[in-house]
C-alpha cells in the first residue's frame, strides 16, 4: 500500500485564513537552530546549514507544505532532506502538512506514545472551546479541526528514556495539559528549549495580538487546553530548567532575561495569568 493510501487527514482538515505579520520570517536562534513562521505557527529546524543532516519540528497549518520545503531548502540547499519529523504534539497546526511532507521527505515522525493515538486515525482531541474566555480567536475556534489523522506506520512513539532520535543532546520532557502526550525539547549545554504550546509567546485567543504577534509570554492557548492542571505542572517544570532562549509554537523566539523573568512570573502567576476565568474544561 503507498503511502498516500494509508495515510489521511481528518475530514474536517482544510486550509485556515489565518495569518500574522511574522509569516513567512525566520529567526536563527542559534548557529544549529532555526525558528521560522508558518501563518500563525512557527515551525522549527534543528541542525547546522553547512551540514547534512537536521530535523524539523513540528510540520505546520494546513496547506503549507510547500512553504515548509522552501524554507527548509533555503536554510540546508536544495534536496536535502531532514532525517526525521519530531513532534511536540499533533494539534491540526503543529501537523497540517505532515502527510505532504512524509510523502515528499520519505521519513519518519516521532511524538509521544500518548499522541498516538490522535495520529492514528484512534482518536479526536477534545472539541475546542468557544466559550472559554477570550478573543475573537477563541470564539472562532469551533471551526478549528479536531479529529484524528491517521499517519499509519510513518509515525514511532520517542523512546521512553527520554532521548531523542538523531538529536543526541537532547531530551524530550513530558509536558502534557495542552494535550495528553505534549513534549518540550531541552538541550541542558546551551539552556535551548522547544517548547511547542505549553507556553507561547503571544496571546493566542485573540485576534489583533495573533496578527501583529504583540510578545507576551502566556500560557497555552485556552480554547484547546482541556487540563489545566497538567498544564500548570508543565510550565512550572519548563521554569524549573531555567532554559537560555526558546522558541515556542506561537509568537516570536525569546531568550534571556526576557524569557527567564516572563517564564518565572507566568508559573508563579498561573492561576490568575493563564488559567481562565471560565469555560468547559475550566473546573467550577
Amino acid at each position: 500500500m503507498s503511502a498516500d493510501q494509508e495515510m489521511s487527514y481528518g475530514e474536517d482538515y482544510g486550509f485556515i485564513p489565518a495569518t500574522s505579520v511574522r509569516s513567512g520570517e525566520g529567526v536563527e536562534v542559534a548557529e544549529d537552530l532555526y525558528c521560522h513562521s508558518v501563518q500563525i505557527v512557527n515551525i522549527a529546524f534543528i541542525g547546522k546549514p553547512d551540514q547534512d543532516e537536521y530535523v524539523l519540528v513540528d510540520a505546520g497549518m494546513p496547506h503549507s507544505a510547500n512553504a515548509i520545503i522552501e524554507a527548509a531548502e533555503g536554510r540546508f540547499g536544495a534536496g536535502k532532506r531532514p532525517s526525521a519529523i519530531l513532534l511536540t504534539h499533533g494539534h491540526f497546526d503543529h501537523v497540517g502538512a505532515i502527510i505532504e511532507l512524509i510523502e515528499h521527505w520519505q521519513i519518519p515522525v516521532y511524538a509521544h506514545k500518548l499522541e498516538l493515538p490522535y495520529l492514528t486515525g484512534v482518536k479526536s482531541y477534545p472539541e475546542p472551546d468557544p466559550g472559554v474566555e477570550g478573543g475573537m480567536v477563541a470564539k472562532l475556534s469551533g471551526f478549528f479541526p479536531n479529529e484524528p489523522i491517521d499517519l499509519g506506520q510513518h509515525v514511532q512513539p520517542l523512546p521512553d528514556d527520554g532521548t531523542v532520535p538523531f538529536l543526541p543532546d537532547f531530551r524530550w520532557i513530558a509536558t502534557p495539559g495542552h494535550t495528553d502526550g505534549h513534549v518540550s525539547f531541552y538541550r541542558e549545554s546551551d539552556g535551548a528549549l522547544i517548547a511547542g504550546d505549553a507556553f507561547v509567546t503571544v496571546r493566542q485567543e485573540y485576534l489583533y495580538k495573533v496578527i501583529t504577534q504583540q510578545f507576551e509570554i502566556s500560557g497555552p492557548p485556552r480554547y484547546f487546553t482541556p487540563d489545566w492542571t497538567l498544564a500548570k505542572a508543565s510550565v512550572e517544570r519548563l521554569a524549573a530548567l531555567r532554559p537560555q532562549f526558546a522558541i515556542t509554537g506561537h509568537g516570536r523566539p525569546t531568550a534571556g532575561e526576557e524569557l527567564a523573568a516572563g517564564l518565572q512570573r507566568l508559573a508563579n502567576e498561573f492561576d490568575i495569568a493563564a488559567k481562565p476565568d471560565y469555560g468547559k474544561y475550566v473546573e467550577a
